[in-house]
């Protein structure tokens, strides 16, 4: 797996460069539910090798997300939540206003 398997599992699943893993699995079901044989009332070889391609696009980024490793650390958290994090912030030191 490499960049260009990445990008182009992605593409197939019409994400933008960052997406979530709901916005990741709702963009395959969504595509399922359009091309699965089960669903598809005029089976056809195209919508076959598209369930194919769709199938091997999550795998793929299924894998790559499973191996990523996410950061706990403040600083990420607050990258994450910003509104969050200066709520937290606004909270912990109101008394150093009055």
């Amino acid at each position: 797996m490499d960049y260009n398997d990445i990008n182009e599992a992605r593409k197939l699943l019409n994400l933008d460069e960052a997406a979530t893993m709901k916005e990741l699995k709702n963009s395959y079901r969504k595509l399922a539910n359009l091309y699965h044989p089960d669903k598809n009332k005029s089976p056809s070889t195209e919508n076959d090798e598209k369930m194919k391609k769709f199938n091997w696009a999550y795998k793929i980024l299924l894998d790559y997300c499973s191996d990523y490793k996410y950061s706990f650390k403040e600083d990420a958290v607050a990258r994450t939540y910003p509104y969050e994090e200066k709520m937290r912030k606004w909270n912990d030191n109101w008394f150093d206003s009055i």
